[in-house]
């Protein structure tokens, strides 16, 4: 049986799928395909499959969003990297969103690649 990430990669030979990413201070609203209030006491929750397609700059289209920041860890902090980005920072995905950015980072919104055990 083929998973959905699988069947995902095989799309393009560039590709990359994010299976399973946790989000904080927010949540990924199902119907309406975009960021969302959390739930009260509902401190994670997880994002659908994620495609990640290279595509040029100027054929880039993006809808209204929250550029939101990739963490290794819920620990936010690390070694401040040549790149002048900390070491725990992965990369930026933009998130639909009909909120301003403003109120996601108030929230502390952010994906994260593992959470602390």
């Amino acid at each position: 049986m083929t998973t959905m990430c699988e069947y995902m990669l095989r799309k393009s030979q560039f590709s990359s799928v994010a299976c399973i990413c946790p989000s904080k201070g927010t949540r990924w609203d199902r119907e309406a395909k975009m960021l969302g209030e959390s739930y009260p006491k509902q401190l994670y929750d997880t994002l659908p499959v994620m495609l990640l397609e290279p595509v040029e700059s100027a054929k880039r289209v993006i809808p209204p969003h929250y550029p939101t920041p990739v963490y290794k860890t819920t620990e936010r902090k690390g070694v401040l990297a040549t790149t002048g980005h900390s070491s725990n920072y992965v990369m930026q995905v933009d998130l639909a969103s009909d909120m301003a950015p403003s109120h996601w980072i108030n929230r502390g919104a952010a994906l994260l690649c593992s959470l602390d055990d």
